[in-house]
Formats: C-alpha cells, structure tokens, sequence
C-alpha cells in the first residue's frame, strides 16, 4: 500500500474530525469496556457507560475554555442528583418530591440559554440511571454505598476529558460544519425560490410560498446556530485566520439570505405579462444556478479549498439583461412596463448576490464590509440568568407548563410503578422523561418511535445475543450500539432509541442474564410513554392554535423593526451596521417561530384547531410580506429628498404604524380600526397616485425610488389582507369562547 500524500492524510484527519460525537462516543466507550476487561470489573460497565452518556447528552457546541467550565457545572450537578437519588432512594416520598422538585427547577433552567438545557436536562437522565443502577445492585446483592454514584461520576468525566482535549484539537471545526449545513440549506432555499418562476398559468402560487417559509425557518435556525458557533469562538475581541473567514462567511450567507428571500413583484402577474417570453425562465435558471454555487460553497468549507466563482452565473446574468432589453423594446402598456422594470430590480438584485458569492473566494471573505460586529444573546450577568427564568414563570409560558407537566409525568409514572411492582421498574420513568416533549406533535412522534425502537433493538439484542455469545464480541456491539446511538438520535430517532436498547441488553449479560430485561423493557417503555402522551394531553397542554396571536404579534413587530430600519437608510445610505442585520434576524426569527407554530398545529387534535386554515392564510401573506420588505432592504439607498420621497416616507411610516397596531390588536384580541384612519388614508392614496404616475413611465425616473414605491404599495395590501385575517381569528376565537362548555 502507497504512503498517503501529506494532503491526503489531512483530508483523511479532517473527515475524521467532521464525525465529531461519535468518535468521540468511540474513543470513550472503547477505552472504559477495555480497562473494566483489563481490570476484571465488568459489573462497572454499566454505570460507566451511563455516567459517559449522560455527559455527551449535556455537551453543546463551545470552545475549549467553555467547554471545560460546563463539564465543570455539569460534574457539579450530576454528582449532586446522583447522591442525593441514593440517599432519598429507599424512601418513596422523599424521592418522587424530590424527582418532581428537580424536574421542574432543572426544566426551567432552560429559559436561561442552550447550554444550561442541554446540562439540566442530562441531569434528569442520570438521576434516571443511578435509579437503573441502584436497583440493579440490589438485585444482585450488591451493597456498597457510594460505589454507583462515583462511578457514573467517572463516565461523566472520563467523556469530559475527550470532550475537552477535543475542543482544544480542533477549535475551528465545528464552525466549518455549521457553515457547511447552512450553505447546503441556503442553496435549497435558493434553488426552491427560483421554481417561482415559472410563467405559468394556474400554478398553486399560495401553496408555493408556504413551502418557502417553511425552508425559511431552516435556514433561520442554521443561521442561528452558526452566528452562536462563531460568537463562542470570538467573544467580543477581533477574531483571526480561518475564524475570520468563517465569520465572513456567515455575513455574506445573511446577505444572500436577504436577496433571495426578496420578492419585487406578484408572480402571478409576471406570469401572465410575460406568458409568451423566456424572460422568467431566464431568471429563475440565474436563481438556480445561484443555489448551485451556494452548494458548491458548502462543499468547499467542508474541503477547506478555495472557492472558485463559476463562469456560468456570468453569461445567465447577461442573457437575462440582454432578454430585458428585448421586451422593453416590445412593450406597450404602462402595465407591462412596470411589471418590466419590477424584473429589471430582480436582475440588479440578482447581480448583487451574485457579487456576494463571488465574495467568498477572497481569503478573508469580508465582501468589502467595515462593520462586521454580532449581538450576543446569552445571560450577561447571573442577574440577567434570573430574570429570564423569572419572565417564564407563567402558565402562559409553554416552558413553564412542560416544566410542569414533565413533573406531574414523573410522579404518575413513580405512581403506577408501585401500584405494580413490575421488574426494573425505573424504565417506565426514564421513558417518560425520555418522551414527553414541549409539544404534542413533538411528544407523540416520539412516542410512537420510541415503543417501536425499543421492540427492533429488543429482537435484534435477542437475536445477536444467541449468535454471539462470547462476552468481547457482545462488548463490541455495546460500543458500536453507543455511537450509532449518538449519529441517529438527531434525525432518526426510531434507530437510535433501538441502539440504546441494544447497548443496554449488550451491558446487563456482561453481569447477568439480560434475556430477564426483553419482556420488562417492553411493557415499561409501552407504560411509560403512555403516561408521557396522557400527560401532554391532559396537564396543562399548550396547544399552538392558543399562541398564534402572541406569535403572530411578535412577527408583525418584527416587520416593523426591520421596516424601521430600511426607511432609515434610505435616508442615510446603506449600512450593515449592527443593528440593521438584528433587526433582519429578529424579523426572520419571529417569522420561523409563527410558521414552526402554524406546522405544529397541524399535527394536534382536530378539535383544537377548527379554524387552522385562517392561521394558514395569515402565515403566507405575513411570509409574502417579509420577501417585500427584503427586497427593499436588498435594494436600500439614499434618495434625495424631493416632494416624490416626502410621500414615500410619509406611507413607509403610516405601514410601520399599521403594523405596530396590528400586534397591539393582535395581543389585545380586537382588530380596531386605526386611530389615525384620515391620515392612513391620505398617505395610501398619495403613495397609489405615486406609483400610478411612475407606472405610466416604466422607464424613466430614478430605478431606487421606483423600486421603493411598488415595494411599499405591494406591503399595503398585504397588511389588509393581514388585518381580514386577523379579524377572522380573533372573531373564531370569540365565537369558540362563547360557545366553549364550562
């Protein structure tokens, strides 16, 4: 066998860096069953083990230095609940209030940030295992105090250290993967808004644009999880090398997320102007090969090569300018003009994202950015830290009522396994924790993969524990059942809950028969998830047709912010200035969290949510309203000021007013008229005479103001329809209300 090239084995090293978790699950597992076979202990494989899970499951992204001090908080907290599950464990009520006090304080903990959930809810689990433990110890006569605790307390650590040194070794990579997904989903986000395009009569266009806010809130929550990656790594000092780049990226990917979510004119009216012509068709194969290159980017973050800008962007953008050219000359009506220079800013826009990509091939990625700053979000003070848990405790909060519900769950499930006495009877409590979620759709997805994983790793522990009775292979298995628990438990939760039930049959025969746990495993897991269903069902359940007006206010805030701050630089010129860009992401993030709403909703009992189509309307034109407001933000400029500019800003502030009433009405639960109508009204009808006038002359003009006022005449009418649909809510609310059973 040939030597690996110097680059070869960096890309072999790389890879391996890339699996992350897993190896990591590998390294931990392979070494802890190696030294309990060395050592002639194989009765401490199991806490071990557990004790290491546990500690993975607490484990967010982070650099090297904040790593260490939350697997310092983390061993802190583990070590607490472990000791204080042996202490209380032979003394049921003391245990299950304590169980239950745990759950709620550590679930709330979570308001704080992710880091602290991650370590609250690892918490939970390992006082789940040292019940596991502890029972299984009495089983088998076992009665050294002490010993379980520390030993799951070693696992923990003995992953902390890997974790750690980890971080230490590859500081940067898992940025490069976060960059590397948000590329990949950007592109198909990019590549789905160009079938948009299609000059078409009778496409679905409603239907369409609700696909598109859903891969919206993809690429926002990717955009998010890649700013937090960057931000951990750099903190508030100037970041250097390949984080520099990675932070480049990162702006220029909100940049291109901006242009390509900007809609500068109905589709359908496009379609039906240029029915005839291959002028859409021009513009979305521009569109399309723009996702291309949004993928290739992806793929060239994840080789760390130099990304190379295609010639093909080049000769779509010039033949959909030269396909431009050729209707001006053949149109005739006012109509078809503006509809033709609304395509005219589409290309500009286009060509402008197209500089952005192009941007990423600079070594520094800073596309001739000055001011390059991020918000961060997390707990500035322990003060802070209280506060964001103090806000969340109301019954309105969903983390409150999960808090409780997941409490009221445990104490159900501690109940019923006393009132049966089945063998290892702390399944039903683990699975419980395991399967109720913060939603129902969430909790009985999971239900359902939970009972059916558990039964497929049940048959295959059984079947491989009589192929392969030798005690090394079956420790083999634990360890690949452990990893290929921890690549699956993310996106294939069926398969990874099979592994861990594997690992757990692989495990409990290195001590014992555990053909004794095939039967038990199933019926607790069968109970146990009943309960977590029942308990979403019944305990304060937070239905999401009941925070639709919360979210839906906080989107219409959203898009006043951003409007604000558009209108503004078109006073002043454009600047990514900080707070231009939270304004943006904050639009973007309430607009994700109203369409992850809407699609759980649809996954709830038909009963709660008789007037879901409302909400579905409301969704798209509040999305259709956001692609207007991109599309001013893509084209910002300073105008100057003339009596034309006096009447656009003029109803630009009338919309942001509009919508600030709306999420007031929206709160209050009454769509009133608005308190300035004369005013509204004078600004609608000096804005619709303003783009009649520029209508008449699609070719003259500055192209800036143009685009500025058919963007603000296409946000009106969306606010209209957003206020019908709001009042139609609000009444099917009323009239449900009225008509509801005491």
């Amino acid at each position: 066998m040939l030597p690996l090239s110097p680059d070869a084995l960096r890309q072999r090293l790389r890879s391996f860096a890339s699996r992350a978790q897993p190896v990591r699950i590998l390294l931990t597992l392979g070494s802890l069953m190696a030294a309990c076979a060395w050592t002639g202990h194989p009765d401490a494989v199991i806490p071990l083990f557990l004790g290491a899970i546990a500690s993975a499951l607490a484990e967010t992204d982070d650099s090297w230095r904040g790593r260490l001090r939350a697997q310092v908080v983390t061993l802190g907290c583990f070590a607490a609940i472990a000791f204080a599950v042996e202490a209380a464990f032979g003394l049921p009520l003391l245990f299950i209030t304590g169980l239950a006090l745990a759950a709620f304080c550590l679930t709330m903990l979570g308001a704080v940030g992710a880091r602290y959930k991650a370590i609250a809810y690892a918490t939970l689990i390992l006082a789940m295992y040292a019940t596991l433990g502890i029972e299984n110890m009495g089983a088998h006569g076992v009665a050294h105090r002490g010993r379980e605790p520390l030993l799951l307390l070693a696992g923990a650590a003995w992953y902390g250290v890997f974790s750690v040194l980890w971080c230490a070794a590859f500081p940067a990579q898992p940025v490069q993967a976060r960059l590397v997904t948000l590329f990949a989903v950007l592109g198909n986000f990019v590549r789905f808004k160009a079938s948009l395009f299609e000059p078409l009569r009778g496409i679905d266009i409603e239907r369409k644009r609700l696909a598109l806010a859903q891969l919206n809130a993809e690429v926002v929550a990717e955009l998010n999880a890649a700013k937090e990656s960057i931000f951990l790594r750099i903190g508030a000092r100037a970041p250097t090398g390949r984080l520099s780049r990675y932070r480049g990226l990162y702006l220029i990917a909100q940049d291109v997320h901006e242009r390509a979510s900007s809609s500068h004119d109905d589709y359908n009216a496009l379609a039906d102007a240029f029915f005839h012509s291959d002028l859409l068709y021009r513009c979305q194969r521009l569109l399309g090969l723009q996702g291309l290159a949004c993928q290739r980017l992806a793929d060239s973050i994840a080789r760390r090569e130099p990304f190379e800008v295609g010639t093909e962007t080049v000769q779509a953008l010039a033949d959909l300018r030269s396909a431009i050219e050729h209707e001006r000359a053949r149109a005739d009506t006012p109509g078809r003009l503006a509809l033709l220079a609304s395509v005219e800013a589409l290309a500009r826009n286009l060509a402008l994202l197209d500089g952005q990509l192009a941007g990423a091939s600079q070594p520094s990625a800073r596309a001739g950015r000055t001011e390059m700053g991020l918000f961060d979000r997390s707990p500035r003070s322990w003060r802070d830290a209280v506060e964001r848990v103090r806000r969340q405790l109301t019954t309105r909060s969903p983390l409150f009522r999960h808090a409780l519900r997941l409490s009221v769950a445990l104490v159900a499930g501690y109940g019923v396994m006393r009132a049966i006495h089945p063998a290892q009877g702390y399944w039903i409590l683990l699975t419980t924790l395991f399967v109720c979620q913060q939603t129902y759709g969430d909790t009985i997805s999971r239900m359902g993969q939970r009972i059916a994983g558990t039964a497929l790793g049940v048959v295959a522990g059984w079947a491989l524990l009589q192929l392969f009775p030798q005690p090394l292979v079956q420790s083999v298995i634990a360890v690949m059942a452990g990893v290929l628990f921890f690549a699956t438990r993310t996106t294939r939760y069926l398969l990874a809950t099979a592994s861990m039930t594997l690992l757990v049959l692989m495990c409990f025969n290195q001590v014992g028969d555990s053909g004794v746990l095939l039967v038990p495993r199933l019926v607790d897991t069968a109970i146990g998830s009943a309960i977590a269903g029942l308990a979403v069902l019944l305990v304060l359940p937070h239905w999401q047709a009941r925070r639709i007006n919360e979210l839906a206010a906080a989107a219409m805030r959203g898009h006043a912010g951003y409007l604000r701050q558009i209108v503004g630089q078109y006073r002043t010129g454009a600047r990514d200035h900080l707070d231009y860009r939270l304004a943006r992401r904050n639009d973007h993030n309430a607009d994700a969290a109203l369409s992850t709403a809407v699609s759980d909703m649809f996954r709830e009992p038909g009963y709660v949510r008789p007037r879901a189509g409302v909400a579905l309307r409301f969704l798209i034109r509040s999305h259709t309203l956001l692609s207007y407001l991109s599309a001013l933000g893509a084209h910002r400029a300073a105008l100057p000021d003339s009596a034309q500019m006096a009447v656009l800003r003029t109803a630009a502030e009338g919309a942001i007013a509009a919508l600030e009433g709306l999420a007031a009405g929206l709160e209050k639960g009454v769509i009133e008229t608005p308190g300035d109508a004369v005013a509204e009204s004078t600004a609608r009808a000096a804005l619709a005479q303003a783009v009649a006038a520029s209508g008449e002359n699609g070719d003259g003009g500055d192209p800036q103001a143009r685009t500025f006022h058919t963007e603000l005449g296409l946000i009106w009418l969306q606010i209209d329809a957003l206020r019908t649909h709001a009042r139609e809510w609000l009444q099917s609310e009323g009239s449900e209300t009225t008509t509801a059973p005491a």
